[in-house]
């Protein structure tokens, strides 16, 4: 995909608001004549001038005058007093005549702008000169003429006296590339800033002031004064990276892509322009970007820049006694060089180790570096690494010289020993990435070089299962088939079976492909059903009965798993008879034994720990939480899932299936029981595959919608439909999410054909889905809702396809009720809730809903679900004004509108309002809504609501008994006094006023 960048001031300011803050409240300070200096540090492209930019604006906004200049890199013999010239040169153009006046009045001005006519002057009385407290002011530098003091006084006098008609602000970047009259200018005017309405900003490039720079000893002086205030610019934290590269690709990104740019830009708004405008990933650095980064270290020593390609290559932090052997330079020389890349801040000490100062300098580095020159030192650290004694993480060290310098042999057995080693700590992405670095060299490695125990087919294996847990079902499948096909026709029938059984496991992980598992999970049985009990038949019958219950064959299942129980007590095998009692408690709570299920589950939890079998372990502490989780016991449910998640993080199994969906239901029960997280930042690390990242989406396109965040929902939505085969969550998801967007935008057509889209996704991938009841029952209210207002503007055509389509939808909703599979057998208190949503929006199809619908319906979400609740509370209300109640709706819409407000709940909250304005309710916190003058008479009133009904002036009359003539005088005299040109208008502005607050009989 083509990613265009914008360039970085051409969007919002991103983050700084604290800098941005302060920068501001010096231009208030200067306004109220308290002059002072800001000096603004930070790295180059951190965003400086972004920000000066963004305060100029604001400064020019309030009346300020701003003046910029800017120093540049023209090293020795540079132009003097440069930036002070380019940000004094409108002076001498304005039309201005106070400030004319105040430049002709300094002839020494001349020396900075060329149109000034300089005129002789005498001996200056320096008693005269501005502000001659001299006792708190940085001593000014010896050398400094009679002609320097007068332009410096020049320039105070010019800037104090246009100060005295409005704020200036003068703004110095790059002060790095400071000339030395410059910086005595500079000081000049810092210490002599009084009660002027001045303020003087100057930036400077923190990394270059190393400690014998120019500039340096001037800050020192500087930051002693009391009028001077230093800010300094930091990287941008994770979250403004983030915003700050999706704000600057003009097309979308995919949840990879931003967090390789965030990770490798490390904050800095100018490298993340950069890589994004090149689309570099890997070890490439841009051109222009790595030139830039080259051109700093050109200046430092040979020796310097050699340590540093040492540096470079490996990869890490380096010791001093590491880069002694690897660099080859002497200890006086390697101490002098190390010394010059810290003062000139290219690197960094971090407890007793060098590296570089930012990431991208040490790949411009790499990059630059000969291949031969690679090969060498790469070398050079495998060999040191091998000969010190072994420690964290020093097997993934050697494999990675040992590749780099295309030693195989070394670097195989080091990677599956690495692999071995990021299990044990947690880290099973890290150990896929070794496992395929393996798989890529091994057939590069003779037979009696490979590692004792391994082959092929042991590697395929191992990469399947460390992709399943660390988020990449997709991988994890195409391993599996690849070990299949890798099978020899003389293996072990036991070692064949377990080769089989991770296909089928692996299978599991998608609903896309669950089809696909039954039949690799009996081609495993086949190969163990008639040996004894070992280690392979319990596995595989455990794994069997999972997938047996998975397709409702129930009684198969039981045996499958009670077997698996006694084979795998037999031979020992912990983690399988952990699997087998999950599926026994799953089983269980099908046949609606809650506590026989619960106790297994338990049981499974308790084996699977003393095994070591996390991955089970999780599965159990999921179906526990998901037994009380069916039943609508929410607290309970949220323990146990917040549990698994906190011990998935804990073994490294964050994306694992189970530690998935875990999350996943803790962030949907939290949604749905009012506990709202306060943003939807928990992302998928970039490691993991779209598909998983879009099933944690699921979890929060629902809360984007109902806080009223609808342009991130937009962008979710569509990225969620494009998985929407992937995952049965990712249907529900897309299909749910994408309804309510356009339901609470007003939309109600688009919600009614996205709805009925999304039913056609579940049909799918399960025909008469539970899951569609929800869907079906969103469609319904948005067909109510188009139909009525159809019937608002007399569009009897659209109110026919409006009914028609909530009565299609209203049948599918009970088929699934009648005919769907729930988890436990019978539909519990959620499903039983969304069905009496329905049958209650399907009440207002062709008219005023029934109250008494929306009240069980209300009732039926008490289980917990207090947002779904609040939203029936609304209808419930509705209902009730439309059938002339003006009691109970008080009730209701209060809170309704309290739970909105806690939560902000935007949507919801508004539509709240707008029905209490509609039917005249005070709401508590509120104003009480002002009293609408009754412009319609009681007969007029009468017409009105017949006619929002759809009727023709002759029914009207015929109703209201009286003539087809009668009845367009009054129509007549209602749209006048409510400047309505159309019958519909009139209807649509009535209602709107509060004038029409029930439908006719």
């Amino acid at each position: 995909m083509l990613l265009v960048p914008r360039l970085g001031s051409g969007i919002p300011l991103v983050g700084r608001a604290d800098e941005l803050a302060r920068l501001r409240a010096a231009v208030a300070r200067a306004g109220r004549s308290e002059a002072s200096t800001v000096l603004l540090a930070g790295d180059a492209g951190v965003g400086k001038t972004r920000l000066l930019t963004e305060l100029s604006a604001d400064a020019r906004a309030q009346g300020a005058l701003v003046l910029t200049g800017r120093c540049l890199d023209v090293r020795e013999g540079g132009l003097p007093y440069l930036p002070f010239a380019e940000a004094l040169a409108p002076l001498a153009t304005t039309g201005d005549d106070v400030i004319a006046a105040a430049v002709r009045a300094r002839p020494a001005l001349a020396r900075l702008l060329p149109l000034v006519a300089e005129e002789p002057a005498a001996d200056p009385d320096l008693a005269q000169l501005s502000a001659p407290d001299v006792h708190v002011r940085p001593r000014l530098p010896a050398d400094l003429d009679l002609g320097q003091l007068q332009l410096f006084d020049a320039v105070l006098g010019v800037l104090t006296e246009i100060a005295g008609h409005r704020t200036v602000v003068l703004v110095l970047e790059d002060l790095h590339w400071a000339d030395g009259a410059t910086r005595n200018l500079l000081s000049f005017l810092a210490s002599r800033l009084r009660s002027q309405r001045l303020l003087v900003i100057g930036s400077y490039r923190e990394e270059d002031v190393y400690r014998t720079h120019p500039l340096r000893a001037l800050l020192v002086e500087l930051v002693r004064l009391p009028a001077v205030e230093r800010v300094e610019l930091h990287p941008f934290a994770e979250a403004e990276a983030r915003a700050f590269v999706e704000a600057l690709a003009e097309e979308p990104l995919t949840a990879e892509q931003v967090a390789d740019l965030v990770a490798r830009s490390e904050g800095n708004p100018f490298f993340a322009e950069e890589l994004l405008a090149s689309c570099a990933s890997g070890d490439d650095v841009p051109a222009g970007l790595a030139e830039l980064l080259l051109a700093r270290l050109e200046r430092l020593a040979p020796d310097t820049r050699r340590v540093l390609r040492a540096i470079a290559v490996a990869g890490d932090a380096v010791s001093h006694a590491a880069l002694a052997e690897v660099s080859g330079l002497g200890e006086l020389e390697l101490d002098e060089s190390l010394r010059e890349a810290v003062q000139h801040h290219v690197l960094v000490i971090e407890r007793g180790f060098y590296q570089f100062r930012h990431a991208l300098l040490q790949e411009a580095v790499y990059g630059d570096l000969l291949p031969g020159e690679r090969t060498r030192m790469h070398a050079a650290y495998a060999a040191r690494i091998r000969a010190t004694p072994q420690g964290r993480g020093h097997e993934a060290k050697l494999a990675y010289h040992s590749m780099r310098s295309k030693d195989f042999r070394t670097a195989l057995t080091a990677l599956v020993q690495a692999a071995d080693e990021a299990e044990r700590l947690g880290a099973p992405g890290t150990a896929l990435r070794h496992i395929e670095q393996a798989l890529d060299i091994w057939d590069a490695v003779p037979e009696d070089g490979r590692p004792e125990g391994y082959d092929e087919l042991r590697l395929l294996q191992e990469a399947a299962h460390y992709a399943g847990v660390s988020g990449d079902p997709e991988r994890a499948i195409a391993f599996a088939r690849s070990a299949v096909q890798a099978l020899p026709p003389d293996l072990d029938g036991a070692r064949a079976a377990m080769v089989w059984r991770r296909l089928a496991e692996s299978l599991l992980s998608l609903d896309s492909t669950f089809d696909e598992a039954p039949g690799a999970i009996e081609r495993a049985w086949e190969l163990v059903a008639d040996g004894e009990p070992s280690r392979a038949r319990a596995w595989v019958l455990a794994t069997r009965a999972q997938i047996l219950r998975g397709q409702q064959r129930l009684d198969e299942a039981w045996w499958s798993a009670e077997t698996a129980v006694s084979d795998a007590r037999a031979a020992g095998v912990g983690g399988a008879e952990a699997s087998a009692l999950v599926t026994l408690g799953a089983l269980a709570d099908s046949a609606t034994r809650v506590e026989e299920a619960r106790q297994r589950l338990v049981e499974a939890v308790r084996k699977a720990r003393a095994a070591g079998a996390l991955h089970v372990e999780l599965r159990a502490l999921y179906y526990h939480a998901l037994s009380h989780d069916d039943q609508g016991e929410i607290p309970a449910a949220l323990g146990l899932y917040r549990q698994a998640v906190e011990r998935a993080e804990e073994t490294g199994l964050t994306w694992s299936s189970f530690g998935i969906g875990s999350r996943l239901r803790s962030v949907a029960l939290r949604y749905t029981s009012g506990d709202w997280p306060e943003d939807s930042g928990e992302r998928p690390n970039s490691s993991v595959s779209n598909t998983v990242t879009m099933i944690m989406n699921t979890a929060w396109v629902h809360l984007l919608v109902a806080r009223g965040r609808f342009a991130e929902a937009e962008r979710l939505v569509p990225e969620l439909r494009s998985q929407r085969r992937s995952d049965l969550w990712i249907a529900l998801a897309a299909s749910s999410g994408g309804i309510e967007l356009a339901y609470w935008q007003g939309d109600h057509e688009e919600a009614v054909r996205r709805c009925r889209e999304g039913i056609g996704w579940l049909e799918e991938l399960a025909p008469k889905a539970i899951g569609g009841i929800r869907v079906g029952a969103l469609g319904i209210e948005a067909a109510a809702a188009w139909a009525a207002a159809a019937r608002l503007r007399a569009d009897v055509a659209a109110a026919g396809a409006a009914v028609s389509a909530g009565e299609e939808l209203l049948a599918h909703v009970r088929d699934c009720a009648e005919h769907g599979r729930p988890r436990t057998g019978t539909l519990g208190p959620e499903g039983q809730a969304w069905l009496a949503r329905a049958e209650a929006a399907a009440s207002g199809l062709t008219g005023p809903a029934d109250p008494a619908l929306w009240a069980k319906a209300a009732e039926a979400f008490g289980y917990g679900a207090v947002y779904e609740q609040a939203i029936c509370r609304l209808h419930h209300a509705d209902a009730l004004l439309a059938a002339g109640d003006t009691g109970r709706p008080t009730h209701e819409l209060g809170e309704a509108h309290a739970l909105a407000e806690r939560l902000s709940a935007v949507p919801l909250g508004a539509a709240v309002r707008a029905l209490a304005k509609r039917g005249r309710i005070a709401l508590p916190g509120l104003a009480p809504p002002r009293e609408t003058v009754d412009l319609l008479t009681e007969r007029e009133r009468s017409v009105l609501e017949r006619v929002a009904l759809g009727r023709t002036n002759r029914q009207v009359g015929e109703e209201l008994f009286i003539s087809e003539k009668t009845v367009s005088v009054h129509l007549s005299r209602a749209m006048a006094k409510l400047g309505a040109s159309r019958r519909a208008e009139a209807v649509a502005i009535a209602y709107d006023k509060g004038l029409l607050t029930k439908a006719a009989p």
